[in-house]
């Protein structure tokens, strides 16, 4: 009964916790995350991820940490439960999966890179460009939440949504990318610093 006590609470909060932001509102977030992006120079935070898929009971939960340098470094390193790195790097992806290392040419793949490209600027949160993205504001208790449906076909096919919810100060809380199967990844972050110090040989795969 608890159970079901708490998940019907969790889903009204989900329907009536958001209201639609209004266009000041919204003009007043873009400029606000646009500002902190252009200032972010290099991000560090540790991450949750959760991978939701319709055909299991539990979503597979994955920690680690995240490296973002200016302007398209990304490393995501798993550490929980397993260890597991990911580099984009120089239009280049490097896996590296418990010491088994491969690569892929990004460059030669448009929709890959393009995948990237909305990596590195949902992990800043600078995606307000209207002409790849219907766009829809959401005003919530603390903070904001964006979500952004990609206006290319092709790209449809594989991300239905981004949806990013922001702090107060405009940072990035959380980033959820919904498939059109209605599987979904979920990725937390977690004490999130901005603009210190990172050696590129943290993104050396």
């Amino acid at each position: 009964m608890r159970n079901l006590y708490f998940l019907f609470f969790f889903m009204m909060f989900s329907v009536y916790g958001q209201t639609k932001m209004s266009s000041s509102q919204a003009e007043a977030l873009r400029n606000l995350v646009k500002e902190q992006a252009e200032t972010t120079k290099t991000i560090k935070s540790d991450f949750i991820q959760y991978k939701h898929l319709d055909f299991l009971s539990n979503d597979i939960i994955t920690k680690g940490e995240l490296r973002f340098k200016s302007p398209n470094l990304v490393k995501w390193a798993y550490t929980e439960p397993f260890e597991y790195s990911v580099i984009f790097k120089n239009e280049t992806l490097f896996v590296d999966d418990e010491g088994k290392k491969s690569q892929v040419d990004l460059g030669s793949n448009k929709m890959f890179k393009q995948l990237n490209q909305l990596i590195i600027k949902s992990v800043k949160g600078d995606m307000f460009d209207e002409q790849e993205f219907n766009i829809a504001y959401y005003a919530l208790p603390h903070g904001s939440e964006v979500h952004f449906s990609p206006k290319d076909s092709k790209l449809l096919e594989y991300i239905s949504s981004f949806q990013i919810i922001f702090s107060d100060k405009g940072d990035v809380e959380q980033v959820k990318m919904l498939e059109p199967s209605g599987d979904y990844t979920k990725i937390e972050f977690k004490q999130r610093t901005l603009n210190s110090r990172l050696d590129d040989a943290i993104f050396n795969p």
